[in-house]
């Protein structure tokens, strides 16, 4: 009975003879630093605050906002077919097939291998003389091994779950890929409308400008004009047809930049017609803005899943200090001599089944050095998720207060167009009448074009804030339960055994 006691304690004395080995290598003084801010701890401005009046996030497909069809079937031609996207969604299927090998480790692995060879045997020290000295003979085997990691400290269990953390991190980039590619179409788009609009101002003034030309030479035909008069009107159309000409180059490099984002050639690009843009009512915000922006902004989720995963690499880096216990074991037949499958008899049959045990005892550093790199990791995450929730929250902040001062600038630009408008109107009529030289007209037309342009510039303005404010958002992509818990952020604590 005292034999069978012994016999049973003897694996347990192994064990806790490891474990004091073990200790020997520290963890002492490794541990991370960074602690996650918690949204709603960031106070939030005037802008947010008189912006969070409905709880409502952008719908997924926001862009309908402005009234465009030819938008609307653009943005899902590029979602389709874009290379940008592809890649997103490679990176997704390359992360869940990682993610599949890491859980694989913690399944059985069985292996099988066999071999059929002619051995010549020598006669020498080792081999003879004897029966087998200088006869050739099959020498064959087949064999069945296997080994389960018993996974006694969740090395193998932590390094899956880190490897899925990593791929709900590649879905929230995908989101934020795809996002960026459709904010990317919008301020194109908007530019291709800007450049409409330059080209039409451009036009009527080239149009206004051959107009006085006319009337400056129907003036000298009377009598009444001179020819310096004909030849001021004469001087600004070279460089009104300049401004079309630079249009036209714009508008046709914009359609390029259309058709490489949605994945197509130029001549698909030149198939857009002129955008047809208009923008409603103005975008409010959720009233519990900081938190909620946790589960709807790309990035932020993204950067929270990195947080998890850099989490579980400490797990792993504290597991690499204990003793790993594997089950291992093989099943096979042998055979030397006989015929090609003599070796697949009963007799032949040989198997062992045991734990292998390997620990640590002075490896120069390595462990504590993956483990503070394990920690510097976690901080790191820590501290680029607390810079992108920073960054979220100042983005919405901008945009809003761009928003408003683009709505203020709007009117205020449109009183100046209609201004620029009365004073050329006015000049135009006396100079018709002989009461006024050219040059006031003139000085008239520049600046109502100046006005003009500047209240495109307006209009487009206003159209981006709209685009980056929904962005801003997360451009009612929301992750959904796709979002860590908090728990699973938190920076794990050193193991009692490692202190």
């Amino acid at each position: 009975m005292p034999r069978r006691i012994n016999r049973a304690l003897l694996p347990l004395s192994v064990l806790a003879f490891t474990l004091g080995l073990g200790g020997c290598i520290s963890t002492d003084g490794i541990a991370p630093q960074g602690k996650a801010l918690e949204a709603n701890s960031l106070a939030t401005d005037d802008a947010i605050a008189h912006a969070a009046r409905d709880a409502n996030w952008p719908t997924a497909q926001w862009w309908q906002a402005y009234g465009d069809p030819q938008l609307n079937r653009w943005i899902d031609l590029a979602v389709q077919g874009s290379p940008s996207m592809a890649m997103a969604a490679a990176r997704v299927r390359q992360a869940k097939a990682m993610a599949g090998v890491a859980e694989a480790a913690e399944s059985l692995q069985i292996n099988g291998e066999s071999t059929l060879k002619r051995h010549n045997w020598p006669t020498d020290q080792f081999y003879g003389p004897g029966e087998l000295a200088n006869t050739t003979t099959w020498d064959n085997n087949a064999a069945l091994g296997f080994s389960y990691a018993l996974d006694l400290w969740g090395r193998e269990s932590n390094a899956s779950e880190r490897a899925v953390d990593l791929a709900h991190m590649s879905a929230a980039e995908a989101r934020l890929a795809q996002l960026e590619l459709q904010n990317n179409i919008v301020r194109a788009y908007i530019e291709l409308s800007l450049h409409y609009a330059q080209r039409d101002i451009v036009g009527a003034t080239l149009k206004q400008q051959q107009q006085i030309l006319d009337l400056a030479q129907k003036r000298l035909n009377g009598g009444i004009g001179t020819h310096f008069e004909v030849s001021q009107a004469e001087t600004p159309l070279p460089e009104t047809h300049r401004q079309i000409d630079a249009l036209d180059e714009e508008i046709a490099l914009s359609r390029n930049q259309l058709a490489a984002l949605a994945g197509k050639g130029p001549g698909e690009g030149a198939q857009l017609q002129r955008p047809t843009l208009s923008l409603g009512a103005a975008l409010k915000l959720p009233s519990a803005l900081p938190a909620e922006l946790l589960g709807q902004r790309p990035d932020v989720v993204a950067s929270r899943w990195q947080v998890a995963a850099q989490a579980r690499g400490i797990d792993v880096a504290h597991a690499g200090f204990y003793p790993n216990v594997d089950l291992v074991g093989s099943l096979g037949y042998m055979a030397t001599g006989g015929g090609a499958l003599e070796f697949l008899t009963g007799k032949k049959l040989n198997y062992n089944v045991g734990p292998a045990i390997s620990l640590p005892i002075f490896d120069g550093g390595r462990l504590r050095a993956e483990l503070g790199e394990a920690s510097a990791g976690y901080d790191i995450a820590v501290a680029h998720y607390n810079q992108t929730l920073v960054n979220a929250l100042k983005n919405i902040s901008d945009q809003l207060i761009r928003r408003e001062s683009m709505d203020k600038q709007q009117g205020f630009a449109a009183e100046s167009v209609a201004t620029a408008q009365k004073t050329y109107d006015i000049a135009m009529i006396a100079y018709q009448r002989g009461l006024t030289d050219y040059l006031n007209v003139l000085n008239a037309q520049t600046l109502l074009f100046k006005q003009q342009q500047v209240q495109q510039q307006v209009q487009a303005a206003r159209l981006s804030a709209h685009a980056e404010l929904v962005t801003a958002l997360g451009g009612g992509l929301g992750a959904g339960n796709d979002v860590p818990t908090a728990e699973k952020t938190q920076a794990p604590k050193t193991p009692v055994l490692l202190r």
